[in-house]
């Protein structure tokens, strides 16, 4: 039998942070080896709280958790999004939770242990702002090349097409001196799962009834959490529906025949307005950007997920979270 991938989880624990770990969690190819917190959908305290409360759900109250950073590398305010996710992260729902019991390492701290402990073992899905990989890097340069592989949720792709913008790049607009540090950063794969292909992953109003039909307590969560969810992205689209986000990162880790498109190549921390946007330094046409010489020179490649089969991903994804597909289901 294969041995399950060994995920360490790096969550800013919002609602699509909670779904993706139910996810993994409910797939029998994968081991939630660690999960490590950050601000970011939510304070840090509330993305620990969220995170006792997923793996209790998932029976997993034995997966070691770390706490984490509570604001950006460079000391500036943390920007959190209660608009989005209700103030505790998981649409204020009134869930019963607690502080799961967590390990005496910071989150960065705890990073470069895992990895060093048994590099090539582990794979790292960072979920929100990417400030705890920063500070481990502080610590160990090295600690992403020990990792087999990081599979990030953030960045924007290559520069969209004239005319089309793009939804905000959260993770990296969060904290963009981790993410330059990051981009910069030796490594094994790096894999950015961006909004360019995360805001055409939809979930709509029909997988909320299949989960509301499961009879299951994950499903019954999830299908509670997606309807708080909708209640903020029905005013971008003007219909109940939610972009999948962090669970497409997962399952992109775990199942990379559902990559369809990539490009290989320099990641920069571009100004994009008042925030910032990781993208890959090609036009929608191919052709090479006319500034961040020295990114494009120095940064190495990192692979751009540029298209995906939505459908597959999405059958799946669903049907993991109302009970009815296990890992090999086609």
């Amino acid at each position: 039998m294969t041995r399950p991938l060994r995920v360490v989880v790096d969550t800013d624990t919002g609602i699509d942070d909670a779904l993706a770990l139910l996810w993994l969690a409910g797939r029998p190819d994968v081991e939630i080896s660690a999960v490590t917190s950050v601000y970011g959908n939510c304070s840090v305290d509330d993305a620990l709280l969220n995170i006792g409360s997923v793996l209790r759900l998932a029976s997993l109250e034995d997966v070691p958790v770390a706490a984490g950073a509570a604001g950006p590398v460079d000391g500036r305010p943390a920007h959190l999004a209660p608009y989005v996710h209700g103030a505790d992260g998981l649409g204020d729902l009134g869930l019963d939770r607690s502080v799961p019991g967590v390990v005496a390492q910071t989150s960065a701290e705890y990073l470069v242990e895992l990895a060093n402990s048994a590099p090539g073992e582990y794979d790292l899905l960072p979920l929100g702002p990417l400030s705890n990989l920063a500070l481990a890097l502080e610590l160990d340069p090295l600690v992403l090349t020990r990792f087999r592989s990081t599979v990030l949720m953030g960045g924007s792709g290559p520069f969209p097409p004239l005319g089309v913008t793009q939804t905000v790049d959260a993770n990296v607009a969060n904290d963009p001196a981790a993410a330059r540090a990051v981009f910069a950063a030796p490594r094994s794969e790096l894999v950015m799962v961006g909004v360019n292909v995360g805001g055409r992953t939809i979930l709509d109003e029909a997988a909320v009834q299949v989960l509301h039909r499961s009879g299951t307590p994950v499903g019954e969560f999830c299908a509670a959490v997606l309807e708080s969810y909708m209640d903020f992205y029905q005013y971008a689209w003007g219909r109940r529906v939610s972009p999948a986000w962090d669970g497409l990162a997962a399952g992109l880790l775990v199942e990379p025949r559902w990559i369809t498109a990539s490009v290989d190549g320099p990641v920069a921390v571009v100004p994009d307005g008042l925030l910032s946007r990781a993208h890959l330094l090609r036009t929608a046409e191919g052709l090479p950007v006319p500034f961040a010489q020295e990114e494009a020179r120095t940064a190495p490649p990192t692979k751009v997920v540029t298209g995906v089969d939505v459908e597959g991903f999405l059958a799946d994804f669903v049907g993991v979270l109302a009970g009815v597909r296990g890992a090999g289901d086609r």
